[in-house]
């Protein structure tokens, strides 16, 4: 064998070791970051999930098409993890906490297991559900703090993730004031789980974010108000009852 034609071979094996050596740390760096993505989601490959959609309170029991585009956002999210979902309606989905991982989307008025969460994980939230209109419909109150609606300029959603135990699967909740809010807390998630996965483990929190100006840029443009983990899991404090001088 003459100098040029080990000179090739050679070449040809370092360029193979080098091509297979890139691959393996590709592929080890796509798996951990895999790992850490059906971790935060609880979404170990081939588990199942349960998306629970509402229906339109304003409209004839359908969904409506915001919420169907926020279970588009959550399906490909799902779909990354290699888990599956299933579908199911506020009203027959009926299983425990910590079972499967669940993504539950829409308002306690539409959604009757969005409002038994919020009553069981998250006591301190409470939402203005009555049907007469006025400047505190549909408002948040979480703890002190009131966060009342401007459709179209103005609107908040809660997105959390909760937990019940160590080996629990996670509740997602996207509860929004309109349902263009509740798109826009999925697509939130899907942009930025990864940081929120650093900042949180997998460990229990709640935001509070602003959708501004829906009207003219729809789910897109969302502001991170503040993290309400400690205020939405503490209790609502009990009124205090009024006492009459003696009589």
């Amino acid at each position: 064998m003459t100098d040029d034609v080990r000179n090739i071979v050679l070449g040809v094996l370092a360029a193979g070791i080098s091509a297979a050596l890139g691959w393996l740390a590709r592929t080890y760096l796509w798996r951990r970051k895999l790992r850490r993505k059906q971790a935060f989601f609880g979404l170990p490959g081939n588990s199942e999930c349960l998306l629970v959609v509402n229906r339109d309170a304003g409209g004839d029991g359908s969904v409506h098409r915001h919420d169907v585009f926020a279970l588009l956002e959550l399906s490909a999210l799902i779909k990354d993890c290699e888990a599956h979902a299933q579908i199911l309606s506020h009203d027959i989905a009926q299983q425990g906490i910590g079972e499967r991982t669940e993504f539950c989307v829409g308002g306690p008025v539409s959604n009757r297991r969005m409002a038994a969460h919020l009553h069981s994980l998250l006591p301190g939230v409470r939402i203005n559900t009555e049907p007469e209109p006025g400047p505190d419909r549909g408002a948040f109150q979480i703890g002190s703090e009131r966060y009342r609606v401007e459709k179209g300029a103005s609107e908040y959603v809660l997105l959390a993730r909760l937990t019940t135990g160590q080996d629990a699967r996670p509740v997602f909740l996207f509860c929004g004031q309109q349902a263009i809010t509740n798109q826009a807390a999925t697509r939130y998630l899907a942009r930025n789980h990864e940081r929120l996965a650093r900042k949180h483990g997998n460990n229990t929190f709640c935001l509070l974010l602003k959708v501004v100006n829906s009207q003219a840029y729809g789910p897109d443009v969302v502001e991170l108000v503040a993290d309400v983990t400690r205020a939405a899991q503490a209790p609502v404090p009990a009124p205090r009852a009024s006492h009459r001088a003696g009589t």
